[in-house]
């Protein structure tokens, strides 16, 4: 399964690059939150490919939302352009997420960077791979030598972690907005320390769970609970996980 989620994400990838840097048109949902062809395109494709290999399996998909049993024991997590605003403004820092939970436990996650030519993929008990070589978080074990990426770099705020936030920036010893998912695999794969988001989906989750534990890290809500339930993140090395969550306290 989880090759064929590899697999899938990785033609799915394919299918946003067509779209990418085209001045592909922009419509903006309820949320405000921009939509594109790209969007609604990858993910119908996702649909349509894991129904044909897993007919009895439910799917939840950010853009057409959840179909199949509600008491499914497998579900797939689909996010098919995690930044999309970095998707439409030509910024390579966007990708394909697929996530399967077994019994509502993350189980599988994979993550296709398609303009970076980047993808990084986890099975539980699998290990985590970054584009077929194994990968390892990174041993630094405190914040003063960490670096700190968020996908926002204000309005905290408004979800009450504006203080915590500036708490942990004043310890970081080095912070960039490098966005959306693409955070989480710098943690990962050693490149970073800690990755954070105030608000989350769960179809922005599914998939960076199994990744960031299979990598030897952690992902966390900001109480540090292990979940992609609690619309909010946090990934880190695990090392500097305890000075993190003193900091945001």
């Amino acid at each position: 399964m989880l090759d064929v989620a590899h697999t899938l994400a990785w033609q799915a990838g394919k299918i946003t690059l067509r779209y990418f840097q085209s001045g592909v048109a922009v419509d903006h949902k309820a949320d405000e939150s921009p939509v594109t062809v790209a969007d609604r395109e990858t993910e119908a494709f996702l649909r349509q490919a894991i129904l044909t290999r897993y007919p009895d399996h439910a799917i939840l998909g950010e853009e057409a939302g959840l179909s199949g049993a509600d008491d499914a024991e497998y579900r797939w997590i689909l996010d098919p352009i995690d930044g999309t605003k970095s998707f439409v403004r030509g910024v390579p820092l966007y990708g394909v997420m697929v996530g399967v939970l077994y019994k509502n436990k993350p189980l599988i996650g994979v993550v296709n960077m398609p303009a970076l030519n980047e993808i990084v993929y986890a099975g539980t008990g699998l290990g985590c791979w970054w584009n077929g070589r194994p990968c390892r978080v990174s041993a630094i074990n405190n914040l003063r030598d960490s670096l700190v990426v968020a996908t926002v770099a204000h309005g905290y705020e408004q979800y009450g972690k504006g203080a915590a936030f500036q708490r942990l920036l004043s310890q970081a010893g080095m912070f960039r907005t490098w966005a959306d998912c693409y955070g989480y695999l710098l943690v990962a794969t050693g490149r970073a320390e800690v990755a954070l988001d105030p608000i989350m989906n769960v179809w922005d989750a599914a998939a960076l769970a199994p990744i960031m534990l299979e990598a030897g890290g952690t992902f966390t809500d900001w109480q540090g609970v292990a979940s992609i339930e609690h619309n909010e993140g946090i990934g880190t090395n695990g090392a500097v996980l305890p000075e993190v969550l003193d900091l945001i306290g």
